[in-house]
């Protein structure tokens, strides 16, 4: 098993999520074994055997997802916008090598056409080893999956599609661009007449300021923008948020148009979305409210 840089950060049994991007604390795992450690063209990818949280992918030493609570992220990431969106017929993800975006993206029964463009094949390959229950995502019917540059592929790809997903790491390394006001610039302009974006966006806890300055960035592109968070254990501060825009100014984001009923929660095995915490999710604390909205 070829040797990747993050291993330094496993001790006496447990793996530590030290960065600077939270500075003053971490997140800890005890961990049972190393199953995979390599280096690819872009990151480092570990996936750890963790004691009480099942198997966990790790990219440039930031725990990405855990097979207890990545439901969580996945969906609220994916139905989100999908459901604040009338017609959602036409889907791009961006990122999302594990899988767990286009595996519930693919339930939405609006969707027809998927297209999830993902810089690392080797993300991929140690998901659908390690992650079977996320990459099983790649096998949807609907999905279009292409190895390759998101940037490069939206330049080429104008007014395609109904919703734009961006499930990228942190903005360390090779996602750094898709913070930029350049991709929020690039995600407009793949956008059909009336179309929304949501894209991972940290946590208001650690670096507000980062935060605020992406959505402003966003701002800049979209006429309706918004900041709902989401609760996920194993994510810095346990919280994470996302930065939503929508093409149409008259959108309101907060209020799902696609709503599932309580037969389609069982159906679709949805352990977190439903259509009260989509509502919920916009209702931020004073501190963050005030930050980046006033």
């Amino acid at each position: 098993m070829e040797c990747c840089d993050s291993v330094c950060l496993i001790k006496d049994g447990w793996f530590r999520e030290i960065n600077d991007m939270w500075p003053g604390h971490y997140f800890a795992l005890k961990i049972d074994s190393v199953l995979s450690c390599e280096k690819s063209d872009y990151q480092d990818i570990m996936v750890l055997k963790t004691t009480n949280h099942g198997n966990a992918l790790i990219l440039d030493g930031v725990i990405q997802c855990t097979e207890k609570d990545e439901f969580a992220y996945q969906e609220m990431i994916a139905f989100l916008p999908l459901c604040s969106h009338p017609n959602p017929e036409r889907v791009l993800i961006v990122g999302g090598g594990d899988g767990g975006v286009a595996r519930e993206v693919d339930k939405h029964p609006l969707v027809k056409k998927i297209v999830q463009v993902e810089i690392d094949q080797k993300v991929i390959d140690a998901s659908k080893k390690y992650l079977p229950n996320m990459a099983k995502g790649f096998d949807s019917p609907k999905l279009e999956l292409k190895v390759c540059d998101g940037f490069e592929y939206m330049k080429c790809h104008k007014n395609e599609f109904d919703v734009i997903i961006t499930d990228s790491s942190d903005p360390i390394g090779p996602a750094s661009a898709l913070f930029s006001e350049s991709y929020f610039s690039l995600l407009k302009g793949a956008l059909r007449s009336g179309g929304i974006i949501c894209s991972q966006g940290g946590t208001a806890w650690d670096d507000i300021e980062t935060v605020k300055k992406t959505l402003d960035h966003c701002r800049r592109h979209f006429k309706e923008v918004r900041y709902p968070i989401a609760g996920v254990p194993t994510y810095p501060t346990g919280q994470i948020g996302f930065f939503m825009g929508a093409l149409d100014g008259n959108s309101d984001l907060t209020t799902p148009k696609f709503k599932f009923t309580d037969e389609d929660l069982e159906k679709y095995d949805l352990k977190y979305y439903n259509t009260q915490i989509h509502s919920a999710s916009f209702v931020l604390p004073n501190f963050a409210r005030k930050a980046l909205y006033e």
